[in-house]
């Protein structure tokens, strides 16, 4: 359990900076404004705090930040947190960079890979035995199914990979090209 005596109060400027400019690359990646603010700063606070206090720094509505903070709880990059002497909900971060990452690409794969590829199999089955389905429609068909389900395979594989390789992999970058066979 934790003590709060703090009560909200402005932001540092490099952290409302950060607030506002996550808040803007949310709406890009098709987050919620406020959703990707609120987590923002969850994220840079050092401790646990109340929807009360969020809604008070960020000035956002006290119904849109308990909306908010279903949403992120649902993707699980928020939890709430008991703490000593409050009956109010306080919340933190994830702050594990690559838990975050990993529980964002679940909830997105969940949510957009895994429908869209139930959806190509049946486009492709259907396709298969429509005799006015053109050939290149056929093709295209499979070949995005394939291509979705091979994403979908290496996001598999990536999950097992420990973080310290993946991120060695990842600094490999375009570098990993000269380890694979030439054709």
């Amino acid at each position: 359990m934790t003590e709060i005596s703090d009560t909200p109060q402005k932001l540092p400027a490099a952290v409302e900076r950060f607030v506002l400019h996550w808040g803007d690359l949310g709406g890009q990646w098709g987050v919620n404004r406020s959703v990707a603010q609120i987590h923002a700063l969850l994220y840079l606070s050092d401790h646990p705090l109340a929807a009360e206090d969020i809604a008070g720094t960020l000035g956002i509505a006290r119904s849109n930040v308990s909306t908010s903070l279903k949403e992120l709880a649902g993707w699980h990059l928020i939890r709430r947190v008991p703490v000593l002497g409050e009956r109010r909900d306080f919340y933190v971060a994830e702050t594990d960079l690559w838990e975050m990452v990993t529980r964002i690409a679940a909830g997105r794969k969940e949510r957009e890979i895994d429908p869209a590829i139930v959806a190509l199999r049946a486009c492709v089955a259907e396709a298969k035995g429509d005799p006015t389905v053109g050939a290149v429609a056929n093709r295209r068909l499979k070949a995005m199914l394939d291509f979705t389900e091979t994403l979908d395979g290496w996001y598999a594989q990536m999950l097992r990979v420990p973080h310290n390789t993946l991120a060695k992999l990842i600094r490999l970058g375009a570098g990993i090209v000269r380890y694979l066979p030439v054709k």
